[in-house]
Formats: structure tokens, sequence, C-alpha cells
């Protein structure tokens, strides 16, 4: 392979602005795909929950398939930045329309259009995801330079992530007052809202990725070994510490989006009253700015006297404890929005630290699958890495919108554009089985997956420079 120069500041901020317009998407569709469907339009939550799983499972197919085609491609312009660039074009669309649909359908075709719209929003997804990463490990020789670049991306991620995070609601609410007419629902003011946020949104995907794949070249990588997808398949499986990562980032991400699905419903029908947009957005400012600290500063900070490793057990040790308080914190007669900002904190900052951390992880892979199988496989293994969010996003969807049909939760009132006091009708017993859900879950998954890379992961700092060693040895 030819020999690599470390990249330029522009090209580093350009790599950063792609992952702040990717992860605005993200989470857009992440955290309120399920609200927008089911909560404004009305479709059953059983019926989004399977929509959600299927999506998922369809996606285990798409993305091995989508990590081999990237790993063949040669064109002029690299073997990333085509797909990047065609992924992102064609995401921002399917974005704008999953969010925007049409008012005179029935109920059995708004399930049909939101299983439609998703199903391409995840394959679009993608097209522009595994080539993102993918350029991790093809640009760095690992160690510090790998640890450097991936933290910012993570980082800027987190900052798109945080965007949408303290934004969408409130933003949801004006445009929709603002575009919307007068004397309509409330509903209906936020189904207008979304899509003229989603259309924002889109465009500014669009911008971000454009900058990225113009300052963001390709180094040379000629003596890469493209693979069939049964090669990748049993190139994955023989890794290992790759497949131990997956596991972990399923179970971790799972128990952080079944809160992150449901912390709306929790505002909105159980903390919030009739002014729950201002706290759920006050406290989402809080999360999202602690999220982006944790990533740039605290994560680097404590890995000046600590490993990753160790700083992994740190971060999963916080969330939980993060997830007792909210548990106890909730079932009090408490209406301060500020007391939430407690346990906020410790899950927030872990949820930040965790996702620069895993991603770290899953690069160092590359390499010990490299010195293992003889080849460099980062798009099977960065393939691996969308399909496993998307797939921990299915599944703590599923389990929220089966919580909700549960709970029966929904926004099923024929109101005025006014606010209401939505908590006010919730049952006692529907407000526990909330809280709940959206804590006793997640602690459970974080218990299994402290356990389970204890006993797995032997990718140390140590270990990690000695394959780099003996990886160099054999150039």
């Amino acid at each position: 392979m030819g020999e690599k120069t470390k990249l330029t500041g522009a090209a580093k901020a350009s790599y950063g602005f792609g992952a702040v317009g990717k992860d605005m998407v993200y989470m857009l569709s992440a955290s309120y795909i399920l609200y927008y469907f089911q909560d404004i339009l009305g479709v059953s939550a059983a019926a989004m929950g399977v929509i959600l799983m299927v999506a998922r499972v369809f996606d285990a197919f798409n993305d091995p398939i989508m990590g081999a085609i990237v790993a063949k491609t040669k064109t002029k312009w690299g073997k990333f930045r085509p797909w990047l660039l065609i992924g992102t074009l064609t995401n921002a669309v399917v974005l704008y329309l999953m969010f925007t649909a049409p008012p005179t359908l029935d109920a059995g075709g708004l399930v049909a259009y939101a299983a439609v719209t998703y199903i391409l929003w995840g394959v679009t997804y993608t097209m522009m995801d595994i080539p993102y990463w993918s350029m991790i490990p093809a640009f760095t020789e690992g160690g510090q330079e790998r640890e450097g670049l991936t933290t910012l991306a993570r980082s800027c991620a987190g900052v798109g992530s945080a965007i949408i995070t303290i934004i969408t609601v409130k933003s949801v609410s004006a445009l929709g007052h603002a575009f919307g007419g007068s004397g309509i629902t409330d509903r209906e003011v936020e189904r207008v809202g979304f899509s003229y946020f989603a259309l924002a949104v889109a465009i500014l995907f669009v911008v971000f990725t454009v900058i990225c794949c113009i300052n963001v070249k390709e180094k040379s990588s000629v003596d890469m070994k493209s693979a069939t997808v049964g090669e990748m398949f049993k190139a994955l499986i023989q890794n290992d510490q790759a497949m131990t990562v997956v596991v972990a980032i399923v179970v971790v991400n799972c128990s952080i989006y079944i809160t992150s699905n449901l912390v709306i419903y929790f505002f909105k029908y159980d903390f919030g009253g009739i002014k729950w947009r201002d706290a759920y957005t006050l406290f989402s400012t809080f999360g999202g700015g602690i999220q982006i600290l944790a990533m740039m500063i605290l994560y680097p900070l404590l890995r000046k006297f600590f490993s990753s490793l160790q700083i992994y057990f740190v971060s999963m040790g916080m969330a939980i404890c993060g997830y007792i308080s909210l548990l106890f914190i909730a079932s009090t007669a408490m209406k301060n929005v500020f007391v939430l900002f407690i346990p906020g904190f410790f899950i927030f900052a872990s949820n930040g630290m965790l996702a620069v951390i895993t991603t770290v992880f899953l690069a160092n892979t590359v390499d010990y699958g490299e010195l293992k199988n003889n080849r460099r496989d980062e798009s099977v293994i960065f393939s691996m890495q969308t399909f496993v969010v998307k797939l921990a996003s299915g599944v703590s969807a599923f389990i929220a919108a089966l919580a909700l049909q549960i709970l029966s939760l929904s926004n099923d009132t024929a109101e005025t554009a006014t606010e209401i006091d939505y908590s006010s009708g919730v049952e006692a017993a529907q407000k526990m089985g909330l809280r709940m859900t959206m804590t006793i879950i997640p602690i459970a998954g974080l218990i299994f997956a402290i356990i389970w890379f204890k006993k797995k992961y032997i990718l140390t700092d140590e270990k990690i420079e000695e394959i780099s060693k003996e990886i160099s040895a054999r150039k």
C-alpha cells in the first residue's frame, strides 16, 4: 500500500462536517419516526414496531452486500466518495418523503407508506454510512492517529445528534404554526412542522457531505483485496474480536435507544404538563451539551490516564447509576426539570464516551483481522457497524412500540392548537410502566454488555501496539 500522509486540518474538519450531517439525519429518523407515525398520524404502535423490525431484518442482507460493493468499486474519485455522495442524495430525498406522508391516506395506506419509505431510508443510509466509516482504517495507520480521527468523527456525529435532539420539538411546533395556517389542531401543526423540518435537515445533510467529498482525498489502496460476500461473512465470523464488539454495540445501543424513543412520551404524558415542550427541550439541550463535552473533552482527558477499556467500564457504570437515579426521581412527585439533570449527566456523558470508544474498538478489530486472516476487511467490518446500530434501533423501537401499545399511550384527543396538559388523563400505572420500560430494561442490557466484554475482549492498548508492529514487520 502506498505511503499514507497525515490528513490536513481542512480534510479533518470536512470529514467532521460529514459526520454532523449524517447523524442529524440518523437521529431524526431513530428518535422521531415512531412518534411521527404513531402519535401524530395515528398508526398503531404494534404496526410500527413490526415495520421497524422487518426493516432491520432486510438490512441484515443489504449491509454486507453494500460492503462488498464498496470494496470492489474502482473509480477515478476512489471507492468511497462516489457511494458517499450517491447515498447522501438519495437518503435526503427519502428522509423528506418519510416525514411528509400524504394526509389523504387511510390507516392501511399509512402503514404501507411508513413501511416503504422506512425501508428505503435504511437502504440509502447504508449506501453512504459504510463508505464514510470505512475511511477511518483506510486513511490511518492505527494508534493515536486513528483514535484521533475517530474521536473527531464521533464528536462531530454527537454534535449532529445533539442538534436534532435539542431543536426538533420546538422547531417542528414553530414551523407548523408558520406554514400550517390558523385554527388547525395541535396534531396538524406537528404534521406540517415535521415535513418542513425534515426538508431543512435533508438540505444541510447534502451540503455537509459535498464539503466532505470535495476536501477529503482518498489515499492509495491498490493492494486492498476485495472479497465475495461469502468470503466477507467468513472473514467476519473468523474475527472473534469484531463479533465481540458487534454484540456489545447492539446491546449498548439498544439500551440507549429504548430511552431515547420513550423520553418524549415521558415528558408529554408523565412529567411535562402543558409546557412539556419547554421542559423536554431544556432537558435535551443539557443532555446534548453534556454528550458533546464528554466526547470532545472528558474522553480525551480520561484517555491520558486510563485505557479505552477502562473508560468503557467506567462509562457503563455511570450509565447504570444514571438510570437508577432516573427511575427513583421520576417515581416521586417532583416536577422540577432541573432535578432530572442529575441522572441526565450520567446517562448522556456515558453515551458520549461510549460512542467514541465502541468505534475505536471496531477500528482496532480491522488490524486484528488483518493479522489473523491476512486481509484488511474495512468495508465488511464497518458494514456491520451500520447494520448493528440500525438493528439496535429496530429492536429498541419494537420494545418501545410494544410498551406504548400495552400502556395505551397515544395522541388520540381531538384538540385545538393551544397547549394541552396531556399528562392529566394518564393513569399512575401507565406512567410507572413507562418509567420502568425506559430504565429497567436498559440497565439489564448494560449489565450484560459489561459481563460479555469482560469475558471476550482482548484488544488492550498493549495488544494493539503489538499487532501494529507485527503488521509493519510483514510489509
